[in-house]
């Protein structure tokens, strides 16, 4: 179930048993004995005050699981949109492991203020471009050079503004980059 079906069940079950929950005070005899339990608001599952904002990430180094002669550096610039909704879509183009050109495009999901701290998780998954000649076999359902993927990330957020984030590359690497919203 998605992020906003969950959101418009809850607020109709909030919606549906709040008048039930007046109408039991209104017609339940006052005492004096106990002091009646106060009701913790529930808190939103869509932050209201969210935006939708845009962040430029920035990728200097991969670290590589293992230590392959035919390894190049990887740099990475790619362009991110999150929702309110922690929705988001983005590109990325990079140098690959392999010193070819690449690109990727994705759509995904942000967990923000993990643990209520400012940690937070992605999902993204998409097309991979750019893995070509005898490196083809380096990513999934590769045809042509077009091929699957999903990365799961992990970041901090130093400011509203500011972020660290740790992104896995399948079995191959681990991508560190720096995130800037604007």
């Amino acid at each position: 179930m998605n992020p906003r079906t969950c959101a418009a069940l809850a607020s109709a079950l909030i919606g549906l048993t709040s008048p039930l929950a007046h109408a039991e005070d209104a017609q339940a005899p006052a005492t004096s004995a106990a002091p009646a339990a106060t009701v913790q608001p529930t808190p939103p599952l869509i932050d209201p005050d969210a935006k939708a904002s845009w962040e430029l990430v920035v990728g200097p180094f991969a670290y590589h699981w293992s230590n392959e002669d035919a390894h190049k550096h990887v740099y990475l610039l790619g362009i991110e949109r999150e929702q309110a909704d922690n929705f988001m879509w983005g590109f990325s183009a990079f140098q690959n492991s392999f010193g070819q050109p690449s690109a990727y495009a994705y759509y995904g999901y942000t967990w923000n203020n993990l643990w209520n701290t400012r940690f937070y998780a992605k999902l993204s998954g998409g097309i991979i471009y750019g893995y070509k000649d005898q490196y083809a076999n380096k990513v999934p359902f590769n045809h042509d050079g077009f091929g699957l993927g999903i990365i799961p990330a992990v970041g901090y957020r130093i400011t509203p503004n500011d972020a660290v984030q740790i992104g896995v590359l399948g079995s191959a690497a681990l991508i560190f980059t720096y995130n800037r919203r604007f």
